[in-house]
Order: C-alpha cells, then sequence, then structure tokens
C-alpha cells in the first residue's frame, strides 16, 4: 500500500496528454508520444500518446534498447531520422503494432538533472517547417515541461511512503515528530532523507511565524542555489 497517489498533484496525466497533443499540432505532426523508463530501466511504456495510433501506442512496452526511443534514452542524445526505413535502429515491429508506420521522426530525451526518465517522440511533422534543429530544440522544451511534472509526481509518491510508515505510529498515540525522527533513523536513504525534512517541517509548524519565514527563506536559497548547479555527469 502506497499513499503517494493520494497526495500525488492532481492533473499530472492531463498535462502530459496536454503537452502531446499541442507538440503534434504545433509541428504539424501525425502522431506524437511519450515514453516512460520503467524502473528497473529495462523497457519503455507509452504512457500517454496523441495522434495516429494513439490508442494502440498507448500502454505499449518496448525493450529500453529497443528502436529510436531506446537509442535516445540509452545515448541521452536528441535524434532527428527523416529516413527510417532505412536507418538501422529503427524497429519496424514496433511501429506496426500501433497501425501507424512513420517515415520520419524527431525524438528528445525527457530527464532530470538525476536521471533519465524517458523520451517525447514526434512522428512526420510538417514538412513545410525549416530545419529539424530548430524544431529539436522547440521539442526539448515540451521534454523539459513533462521532467518537470514526472519529478513532482516522484517526490510526492516518495513522500507518501514515508508518511504511510510513521503516520501508523502517530495514530497509535505516539508524536509524529519523534515518529518522523524514529523513521529517518530506521530506513534507507533516501527515504531517511525525507523522513527527517518531513520531521523539520512538522517541529517547525509548531514554532512561531517568524521562525517559519527564516525556514522558508533557507529552504528556498538551498533551492534556487541546486537549480544553479551544473547536472551531474552521467
Amino acid at each position: 500500500m502506497s499513499l503517494g497517489p493520494a497526495v500525488r498533484p492532481t492533473g499530472t496525466e492531463e498535462l502530459l496528454r496536454a503537452l502531446t497533443e499541442t507538440a503534434r499540432q504545433l509541428f504539424g505532426a501525425a502522431a506524437c508520444s511519450l515514453a516512460l523508463l520503467t524502473e528497473d530501466e529495462s523497457e519503455l511504456v507509452y504512457t500517454t500518446a496523441a495522434g495516429e495510433g494513439a490508442d494502440d501506442v498507448t500502454g505499449m512496452r518496448i525493450s529500453s534498447s529497443e528502436g529510436i526511443a531506446g537509442w535516445v534514452v540509452q545515448s541521452g542524445q536528441p535524434i532527428a531520422v527523416s529516413d527510417l526505413a532505412g536507418d538501422p535502429r529503427f524497429s519496424l515491429e514496433a511501429a506496426e503494432q500501433t497501425g501507424y508506420v512513420p517515415q520520419a521522426i524527431l525524438a528528445v530525451p525527457v530527464e532530470t538533472p538525476q536521471r533519465m526518465l524517458g523520451v517525447i517522440s514526434l512522428l512526420d511533422r510538417d514538412a513545410r517547417r525549416p530545419a529539424a534543429e530548430r524544431d529539436m530544440a522547440l521539442l526539448s522544451l515540451f521534454a523539459d515541461q513533462a521532467a518537470l511534472a514526472l519529478a513532482s509526481v516522484d517526490r510526492f509518491s516518495a513522500l507518501g511512503r514515508v508518511l504511510l510508515a510513521t503516520l501508523a505510529d502517530a495514530a497509535a498515540g505516539d508524536d509524529l515528530v519523534a515518529a518522523l525522527r524514529r523513521a529517518s533513523g530506521q530506513l534507507a536513504p533516501p527515504d531517511s532523507d525525507l523522513a527527517a525534512l518531513a520531521a523539520t517541517f512538522a517541529a517547525l509548524a509548531r514554532l512561531g511565524a517568524a521562525e517559519r519565514r527564516l525556514a522558508v527563506a533557507v529552504l528556498r536559497d538551498v533551492g534556487e542555489y541546486a537549480e544553479r548547479r551544473p547536472p551531474r555527469p552521467r
């Protein structure tokens, strides 16, 4: 059982669907899809799709080393292919499962500084558009927005697991702060860090407004520093 879905940001799935549909329309493409890596990174699961073959591709699973999408997540590099039939990385078998076999593709990685999340693919964009390099940069902006949404889901789900592990103790009469601090010493990272952070927030809630404002300012500074820090090497 997990408390993650209960505290998960609402509208995440709708946002991802809107991103793929908006990208498809903006680039005049036949289809756009988002595939996410499984937890063990062995497979890509097509969670969101718009356009041709969308119904069939949604839910499809392929090896994380298969096809153009697999190449993108393995290499961490975007790619533009104008003649898929002549590219040995293209998986015709996977395309045929969707009922739509594209001729061209733009695909970019969806990732955070910490890890690879998946790939967003644009099939058969409008041939009248300018060079693929410009559209690849634009598609990367859509990938960044998807990564932000997915990272938020991960954080909320992880926090839910930690809270579930400690709320039982608190419900039995134990102090919530004490239960969270005890959990931080018993859980493995990163859950132990989340428990310690949750304990700090719970303790701060009991303090005065001035102390809370100081804590918020410190956390904001730490967050801004983390965002400015260069990504870790893959």
